[in-house]
C-alpha cells in the first residue's frame, strides 16, 4: 500500500466517503485516483478502488432495474442464508456445476462447453443440523482480477463468503489450475492464509469518536499515528479492532477495504480419472501444507460424503444450543458463532437485552463434571454446548 498520499488525494477520498449518491462517489473517486502517482507501490490501491467504482456501478444498474422491473445484468452476488455461506471457485469445466446439483437442491444447468455459468448461483447444502448455503461462480480466468469476463461476480462473491472451496479437475493439469486460481485471488487481495495482520473499521454514527480494540500489538506505530492516519483520511467516528501484529500501512489498505482473509479447501474433482492418484500426488506437492485437499468424483459421488464434516471444520465455528429458564427441552436449531466466543458473544447474537441485561448462564457440556453449570458471561463455549441465558 502507498504511503503519505498527497494531501489533495485524501481529501478526495474524504469527499467520496461521505458523499450520498452512488453516481457523486464514483465521481470523487475517479478525482480521487487522478491524484495519486501511476507507479508499482499504487497498483493494488487503484485496482481496489476500480472495484468499488465497478460495484457503485453495478448498484446504479440494480436500482434500475427495479424501477423498470427489466433486468439490466447479472447479480454481484448471493445474498446471505443459512448458517454460513461457502462460494466454490474454478476454472471452466471442473465441475462447480456438478457439485452444486449433486449436494443441494439448486437448479443448474451441467454442460459440457465452457463458461456456462454467467452469474452466481445458490443452493442449499443440509449437514446435520446446519444449512451451508453454497454459491457456484462463474468460472476464474487470467484478468478475472482485472475485471474481465465475470471477474467482479467472482471475487466479489468470494469476498463476500465464510468459506471458499478452490476446485480444479485432476482429468487435466490441477497444479496449474490452482495456480491460476491463486494469482486471481491474490491480485483480488483475498487471502487464504491466515495473516499476521488483521484490521476492521467498522464506521459508526456521527460523535461516537475512535474507539480501538487491540487484541494483537502494532510494530512501527502507536494508536496516536493510527488515528493520526485515520483522522486525515477523515474517520473521526469509528471501532477499529487489531488482532496480530499490524503495521501502520496494515491499517491503511483496510482503509480501502483492502485484504481479506478467507478459510479454504481444495477439491479436486474426477477422482476417477485414470491418473488422478498420479496428479493428485503432483498437487499435494505443490500446495503442501498451505490447504487442505480432498479428493471427490462428482461422476461416482466418491467421496461426497466427507465434505459436509470438512466443511464444517474449515469454517472454524460451533454450534452452540439454546434453551428457555422452565422449559425442558434445548432448540432444534443451533446458533452459530465463531470458535472461542463466550456467552456474552451468544448473548449479543440473541439479543442485545440479553447482554445488556445478563445476570447469569446454565450450560450444559459434555466437558464439564456435571451439567448444568452456572457461569458467567466470558465462560467459553465449545460445539454442541447448551445455554440457558437468565436476565436481571
Amino acid at each position: 500500500m502507498p504511503a503519505n498520499l498527497p494531501a489533495e488525494a485524501k481529501q478526495k477520498y474524504r469527499e467520496a466517503s461521505l458523499a450520498r449518491r452512488p453516481e457523486e462517489k464514483i465521481k470523487k473517486l475517479e478525482e480521487f485516483m487522478s491524484l495519486f502517482p501511476k507507479h508499482k507501490g499504487t497498483e493494488n490501491l487503484r485496482a481496489q478502488v476500480k472495484r468499488k467504482i465497478s460495484l457503485l456501478k453495478q448498484e446504479i444498474e440494480d436500482k434500475k432495474q427495479k424501477r423498470t422491473g427489466v433486468a439490466t445484468g447479472p447479480k454481484v452476488f448471493v445474498e446471505k442464508e443459512g448458517d454460513a455461506q461457502i462460494v466454490i471457485l474454478g476454472p471452466t469445466n471442473v465441475g462447480r456445476s456438478s457439485l452444486l446439483s449433486t449436494l443441494t437442491n439448486a437448479k443448474v444447468a451441467v454442460l459440457n462447453y465452457p463458461y456456462t455459468t454467467t452469474e452466481p448461483t445458490p443452493g442449499m447444502f443440509n449437514y446435520q443440523d446446519l444449512q451451508l448455503q453454497l454459491v457456484e461462480t462463474p468460472a476464474l480466468m487470467e484478468g478475472s482480477s482485472e475485471g474481465g469476463a465475470w471477474g467482479l461476480q467472482t471475487l466479489t462473491s468470494a469476498r463476500n463468503a465464510d468459506g471458499l472451496v478452490l476446485m480444479v479437475d485432476l482429468s487435466q493439469n490441477p497444479v496449474e489450475q490452482f495456480s491460476l486460481i491463486s494469482r486471481e485471488l491474490e491480485k483480488a487481495k483475498i487471502l487464504t492464509k491466515k495473516p499476521k495482520a488483521r484490521i476492521e473499521i467498522e464506521k459508526m454514527h456521527m460523535g461516537a469518536k475512535l474507539k480501538f480494540i487491540v487484541l494483537g500489538r502494532l510494530v512501527d506505530c502507536t494508536i496516536k499515528d493510527v488515528a493520526r492516519l485515520l483522522k486525515s483520511y477523515g474517520i473521526r467516528d469509528a471501532t477499529v479492532k487489531i488482532r496480530g501484529e499490524a503495521t501502520l500501512d496494515d491499517v491503511e489498505e483496510a482503509i480501502f477495504e483492502g485484504k481479506v482473509y478467507r478459510p479454504a479447501i481444495i477439491l479436486a474433482n474426477k477422482a476417477d480419472h485414470p491418473l488422478a492418484a498420479k496428479r493428485l500426488e503432483q498437487l499435494k506437492r505443490a500446495v503442501g501444507d498451505e490447504l487442505k485437499i480432498i479428493a471427490v468424483s462428482c461422476a461416482t459421488e466418491a467421496g461426497i460424503e466427507e465434505l459436509g464434516a470438512e466443511l464444517f471444520g474449515m469454517l472454524d465455528i460451533i454450534r452452540v444450543y439454546t434453551k428457555e429458564p422452565n422449559k425442558r427441552e434445548a432448540s432444534m436449531r443451533p446458533f452459530t458463532i465463531r470458535k472461542g466466543s463466550t456467552v456474552f458473544d451468544l448473548a449479543k447474537r440473541i439479543h442485545s437485552d440479553f447482554y445488556t441485561q445478563f445476570s447469569y448462564a446454565k450450560v450444559w457440556s459434555k466437558r464439564l463434571r456435571f451439567s448444568p453449570q452456572k457461569v458467567g458471561g466470558t465462560f467459553t463455549l465449545e460445539d454442541g454446548d447448551t445455554v440457558e441465558i437468565h436476565t436481571k
